[in-house]
């Protein structure tokens, strides 16, 4: 009972009128009412309705409800339509003025559309399941998974086309679906459903490609033509490379290089791989040629081989650029010249072509590599310009022959006698001192005893160490620094000497201290820097890696110590005419399965590649700028038989694999075509070539032998871009010479005995041959007492220069 706004409870007993006993409960539920209540807190509407304050009246009334909240619970209502959810069947009471209530019969839900994605993938797994199965042998993989899949779509589709007029119509999909009783499935789609999703082009029927789509069918295919694709781009610029694979559903595009994987690896230039799955490669560089494959992910069989060429313009250089000489002698001018692919050169005199097979005064050598004159004549004067051709570029330069009685010869001329400059020169470190050497003539021009003293110091260049008894000079290292210094280390006396060879001095500046026992140096001429590996003592305790800046600058130099300790061994990329900057050098730590490779501007570790894998730890590395190879000979982590080289890609920093099986330590020809192993075994050359498609070959073994101690690489004389190997013996007296293009080798005998392993304590070869340069003709080595100078265009001994003992740090200073 309501009054005065309060409401009262009552209860009685009514167990009989004799019980005297009357329980009564006054409750008040609620007090006078609030005012600033919302009115509708004390209404309720029902379900479809909802409480509204009429603004006409200010009176709460029950109007249909605006809208229920999104859900998705779909049931039907007795009107027999389909409905998202119960709100929306009384709602819909609501405003309609009608009875609809929910109704459970799966009818209805067939006669609306309530075949959600999900639904109808259920359906599509149930019609596969009925098809009869192929019994799977072996180990599966995706792609034969989809050749299954495949073909129970096209046993289906053919079962389906009762016309056989290769589409499927709503007919034949609704006799299907009652002829197998698909309707008592409990299911929420039916056969209806497939052309309302995958008729994709709404005309009605479903094609063989659109229910291949509908049942995520895989279909690839690449054209025959297509498997191999070559391209050719020019250095410096862009490439892309497009995958040819197509086909329906095509799964994401997978690119290879070396078999690693590219699309996962963030690299510097290979960086952004395209909706449409190319590969792009920004500022291609000589790295980049090679092989590239692609194949969609989980299809390998399936794959499509790029060919990258890279090609490069010609650079050339001559020698020498000016030369005067007498009438009646003879006169060389040379011409080297770099590029993919391979250069032609030819000659112009004063801008005139030249005609040397109409001249027998002139004659060209090694494809035009050497212009030779017989018996020059004072007609023979002027600017011969030298010019290389190929597909991608054009280079030239001048070399200049004056012609002149020496009476006559003016100052300037007398400069360009051969002879008369301080480059050209052999610098010979041994016990005695250094030996300046000109090996034309096997003529001393310079001697600086050990006891000479440095400029400005009055400290003999070579002092007396404690325990060192005679006196005498001990080297172990020397690098030459733009033609302008020679650093030399000093290891007993924990120094770098500097050798100015204008001067042919040991000049002020010319002391450099670093830690105890330096041993090995290299030149990183991309940043003037020189490297400099200790050892700490001769059991190599405390190895360090030090670095001097600004080698070049005729200031107080000093080492900087980097980071690196347990230092095995180093190594920094050679540069050539084509490659002229590095970026990257490698170290490698003592007994640690791996290199680390570091910046040369910062010093600093970029990455480590692990060796591990490959039982391998490294003790030197070769590398070619053709497909960017390194090589790195192994030794084992035990005592087994060393491993072989491993193959590492230098544009992905990943171990490629062994190389094949050859072991021993690998050597780079400078145009990096040719890469030779003395085989630890055999004792025989192997000489691998790399293509400029970047492929790498096994070319041949040589089939001389010898215990090779130390390897260079001489232009050959005969054809032009081709290479000769000289190689001496660490254990013998024997020379090798052989052709990398036709494999003929020649030995040179009785060189005298080297210098024995333990008399060379300082790593590296034991007997040391050293080149003239790239138009040098020249080469010397030493033995333990002498020093042999070859003529390695007529492979013979050219003299012998006796009282050189230890003579085994040796520099070429030339003018090119």
């Amino acid at each position: 009972i309501r009054t005065g706004g309060v409401w009262l409870f009552y209860a009685f007993s009514i167990s009989g009128a004799r019980d005297l006993f009357v329980y009564f409960v006054f409750f008040v539920c609620c007090t006078l009412s609030n005012p600033d209540e919302d009115p509708c807190r004390r209404i309720y509407c029902g379900r479809g309705r909802q409480c509204v304050l009429m603004a006409e009246t200010g009176r709460a009334e029950c109007v249909c409800q605006e809208k229920c909240r999104a859900s998705f619970v779909p049931v039907c209502g007795s009107d027999g339509r389909f409905y998202e959810n119960h709100c929306e069947v009384y709602r819909t009471a609501c405003l309609e003025r009608r009875r609809i209530y929910v109704v459970h019969s799966k009818e209805c839900f067939f006669k609306v559309n309530a075949c959600t994605m999900s639904e109808y993938n259920k359906l599509k797994s149930m019609l596969l399941d009925m098809q009869p199965k192929v019994l799977k042998t072996g180990e599966q993989n995706q792609q034969r998974d989809m050749e299954e899949k495949r073909a129970l779509v096209d046993t289906m589709f053919k079962y389906l086309d009762v016309n056989e007029d290769s589409r499927l119509v709503s007919d034949e999909l609704e006799r299907i679906s009652m002829k197998e009783h698909l309707e008592d499935s409990l299911l929420q789609c039916t056969m209806q459903d497939l052309l309302r999703y995958d008729d994709y082009n709404n005309d009605g029927h479903l094609s063989l490609h659109e229910f291949y789509t509908a049942f995520q069918v895989v279909q690839l295919t690449l054209a025959e033509d297509q498997r191999i694709s070559v391209s050719t781009v020019t250095v410096g610029l862009s490439a892309v490379l497009t995958c040819a694979i197509q086909g329906t559903l095509r799964p994401p595009i997978i690119w290879k290089r070396n078999g690693i994987i590219l699309n996962f690896l963030d690299l510097e230039d290979i960086n952004d791989f395209g909706d449409d799955g190319s590969l792009y490669i920004t500022k291609v560089t000589t790295i980049h040629m090679g092989n590239y494959s692609c194949h969609a992910y989980g299809y390998e069989d399936l794959y499509q081989t790029h060919v990258l060429q890279v090609n490069v313009p010609p650079v050339i250089l001559v020698y020498p650029e000016t030369q005067a000489q007498e009438p009646g002698v003879s006169a060389s001018l040379h011409c080297h010249a770099d590029g993919i692919p391979n250069p032609k050169l030819l000659w112009l005199k004063n801008g005139i072509d030249l005609q040397p097979r109409s001249s027998k005064q002139l004659s060209l050598i090694a494809n035009g590599s050497e212009l030779f004159i017989g018996s020059v004549r004072y007609e023979d004067t002027g600017a011969y310009t030298c010019i290389a051709k190929n597909e991608v570029g054009v280079d030239e330069d001048i070399s200049s022959l004056f012609v002149e009685d020496s009476a006559k010869k003016t100052p300037v001329l007398l400069l360009c006698l051969p002879g008369l400059s301080v480059g050209n020169m052999f610098y010979v470190f041994s016990e005695e001192g250094i030996t300046v050497l000109q090996p034309g003539e096997c003529e001393i021009r310079r001697h600086m005893k050990w006891t000479e003293r440095i400029v400005a110091t009055y400290e003999e260049m070579c002092p007396k160490g404690e325990g060192v008894s005679p006196q005498r000079c001990m080297w172990s290292s020397a690098v030459n620094i733009r033609d302008k210094y020679i650093y030399v280390a000093q290891p007993l006396l924990s120094r770098l000497l500097i050798v100015d060879i204008q001067a042919q001095k040991v000049v002020q500046v010319g002391a450099v201290a670093t830690d105890p026992f330096p041993v090995k140096m290299l030149y990183d001429k991309s940043h003037d820097q020189v490297w400099v590996l200790t050892w700490g003592d001769m059991d190599r305790t405390h190895p360090t890696l030090q670095v001097i800046l600004q080698a070049s600058v005729g200031e107080v130099h000093r080492a900087v110590r980097t980071t690196f300790q347990r230092v095995n061994d180093f190594f920094i990329p050679p540069t050539n005419l084509i490659i002229t900057h590095v970026r990257f050098a490698f170290v490698f730590l003592k007994n640690e399965p791996a290199v680390h490779k570091i910046d040369l501007e910062t010093f600093h570790r970029v990455k480590t590649i692990s060796l591990k894998n490959y039982s391998c730890v490294p003790v030197s590395m070769a590398y070619t700028h053709l497909s960017g190879f390194y090589f790195i000979q192994c030794q084992s982590e035990g005592h087994l038989q060393a491993p072989p080289q491993l193959l590492v890609d230098s544009v992905t920093d990943t171990v490629i694999g062994p190389n094949l099986n050859i072991t021993g330590q690998p050597f780079v020809s400078p145009d990096g075509r040719y890469i030779v192993t003395p085989d630890q075994r055999s004792s025989k050359l192997i000489v691998q070539t790399v293509s400029f498609q970047g492929d790498l070959g096994l070319n041949q073994e040589m089939d001389e032998p010898i215990a090779v101690s130390d390897l260079v690489f001489q232009p050959s004389f005969t054809e032009s871009n081709q290479h000769v190997v000289v190689a001496t013996s660490g254990s013998g007296t024997d020379l090798l010479f052989a052709d990398l293009s036709s494999g003929h080798t020649e030995v040179l005998r009785s060189l005298k005995e080297p210098l024995t392993a333990q008399a060379w304590p300082w790593g590296g070869p034991n007997r040391v041959v050293v080149s003239s340069g790239l138009f040098g003709q020249y080469l010397v080595t030493p033995s333990a007492e002498s020093l042999f100078v070859l003529n390695g265009k007529q492979r013979t001994p050219h003299c012998e220069v006796s009282d050189i003992k230890r003579g085994n740090t040796i520099v070429w200073v030339g003018e090119v």
